[in-house]
């Protein structure tokens, strides 16, 4: 089963390079946004710092959004998807496998990327540090629901509005306690481990909820 899943997220992967990927884009897109609104408020470097985070944490959320309409769509089109469905293997692991191959070309750069985009908000190092630590636990929750938005809709051409639709809602509590994360981290009235942990568990709950949700989806679609 470990075989089957680690040969599909390399799938994955390599036709994502290879078709451009979704994950430059979402940084590019990601960089648009976490540039725009600085331009927008002006140049309070201290209402900068305090909204930072969520800045940052909404780009996120959105630029994960990329790519969700072609995760299965693409499979759909030349066929793939019938014959995962037909394989041995659990419809289960093809989603898992397939989520956590987006998650490692979106949330991860992301990830990676927040500090350097943090000097743009004006972040101290140790907001910094903690927007790339909540966005690297906090990013496979929404790769998951993103998931079931992904299945939900692979049948429909130009689905990528619906999906935003029906996935944006449900990725609200990992935007409010990323953002929470980042800011006790930098001073605020809660310790930094109560909304760090939810952040934690609510990728957890989302990784199980996310892969039983969209293989039961692609199931009714097929």
């Amino acid at each position: 089963m470990f075989r089957i899943i680690l040969s599909l997220i390399i799938r994955d992967m390599k036709l994502s390079a290879r078709i451009g990927g979704s994950g430059a884009l979402g940084l590019i897109f990601f960089l648009m946004l976490v540039t725009l609104i600085p331009f927008a408020l002006g140049p309070d470097l201290n209402l900068l710092s305090k909204i930072g985070p969520a800045i940052l944490w909404i780009a996120a959320v959105l630029a994960t959004l990329i790519g969700f309409d072609r995760l299965f769509q693409a499979d759909e089109e030349d066929g793939s998807l019938d014959l995962m469905r037909s394989s041995p293997a659990p419809l289960e692991a093809v989603v898992f496998a397939k989520a956590i191959a987006h998650w490692l070309g979106t949330g991860i750069p992301l990830a990676i990327a927040s500090p350097l985009f943090g000097m743009l908000v004006a972040l101290s190092p140790e907001g910094m540090l903690a927007m790339s630590v909540t966005l690297l636990v906090g990013t496979p929750a929404l790769a998951f629901i993103g998931t079931i938005g992904a299945a939900l809709t692979c049948s429909i051409r130009r689905g990528g509005l619906v999906l935003a639709i029906l996935v944006l809602p449900l990725m609200i509590p990992t935007l409010i306690f990323g953002v929470s994360a980042t800011n006790a981290a930098l001073g605020g009235t809660i310790a930094f481990m109560t909304p760090f942990l939810i952040l934690v568990a609510l990728s957890l709950i989302f990784m199980v909820i996310g892969t039983i949700g969209a293989a039961a989806a692609l199931r009714i679609s097929d």
